[in-house]
C-alpha cells in the first residue's frame, strides 16, 4: 500500500459534493460524495487498507466511525508520524494538516508531491485540486502503514502576511478589530470590537465562512479576508 495509490484514488473523486460535517460510511467503496475534508482522507485510507484512521474510533464500525481533522491529529501523535509541510509537499499521498482550534473545525488534504493538493474544499467548489503554497499548514502526516515515496525536491512558500485566527494566548492586534467591524457590517457579530481574536470571533468568522461557501476553518487568511474586504 502506497502514498500513490491514496493520491490515485483521490483524483477519481475531483468535482464531487462538498457538505461541512456530512457523514461518510468508510466502508460503501461505491461513495461519490457528499464529503468534507477529513472524511474525504479517511475514506481513501479505509478503502485501500481497510483499516480505519482520523476517526472517533478506529477500532469501530467503519459505516458509523466519525472522521475529524483533530482525530488526525491525535493519531498522528500518537500512532502515525509526523513530518514537516516541506517534506509533506513533495510525498505524493501525504497528508497535509492545519489544526483545528478546539471544538472547531481544521482543514486537511492529500498532497500530490508535487506542491499541488487534492481536497474535499468547500461548499461552492467541491472535491478540487489546489496547492499548498501561500497557506497557512501545521505539518505533514504519513499513515504508519502505508509506504511513502519522495519525489524531486519542492519548496514550501508559506504565506507572505499574516494569518489571523484563535490561539492561546489570544491573537491582539488593530487588524483583527477590523476583521471584526467587518464580520459586524456583514451581519456576523463577534460580540465586540476590541482588536482581540477570541471564541466569540472565531465563531463569527466561521459563520461567515460557511454562509459564503469558504473553507470553514476560522482562520482569516487571504481569501477570507478578501471576502470580508479587508486587505490583509
Amino acid at each position: 500500500m502506497t502514498g500513490t495509490e491514496i493520491l490515485d484514488l483521490a483524483k477519481t473523486h475531483l468535482g464531487e459534493k462538498y457538505i461541512l460535517g456530512t457523514s461518510v460510511p468508510k466502508n460503501n467503496s461505491a461513495w461519490k460524495g457528499p464529503w468534507d475534508c477529513a472524511e474525504f482522507i479517511s475514506w481513501i485510507v479505509f478503502q485501500i487498507s481497510g483499516k480505519l484512521y482520523g476517526c472517533n474510533n478506529n477500532l469501530g464500525n467503519p459505516k458509523t466511525a466519525d472522521a475529524y481533522t483533530g482525530y488526525w491529529r491525535d493519531n498522528a501523535e500518537t500512532i502515525g508520524k509526523i513530518i514537516t509541510i516541506q517534506q509533506a509537499v513533495k510525498t505524493p499521498g501525504a497528508a497535509i494538516l492545519r489544526v483545528a482550534a478546539k471544538g472547531t473545525s481544521g482543514h486537511i488534504v492529500v498532497s500530490d508531491g508535487q506542491g499541488g493538493t487534492v481536497e474535499a474544499h468547500s461548499h461552492a467548489d467541491g472535491v478540487i485540486a489546489s496547492v499548498v503554497d501561500g497557506r497557512r499548514w501545521d505539518f505533514g502526516i504519513l499513515v504508519p502503514w502505508f509506504t511513502y515515496e519522495s519525489l524531486n525536491q519542492i519548496s514550501y512558500n508559506p504565506p507572505d502576511f499574516t494569518v489571523y485566527r484563535y490561539t492561546l494566548p489570544a491573537m491582539v492586534a488593530p487588524m483583527v478589530g477590523k476583521i471584526q467591524r467587518a464580520l459586524k457590517t456583514a451581519g456576523f457579530d463577534p460580540k465586540g470590537i476590541d482588536n482581540v481574536f477570541g471564541p466569540d470571533t472565531l465563531k463569527a468568522v466561521e459563520a461567515f465562512q460557511q454562509a459564503n461557501n469558504l473553507v470553514v476553518d476560522g482562520e482569516v487568511g487571504e481569501e477570507t479576508a478578501g471576502t470580508l474586504g479587508v486587505s490583509l
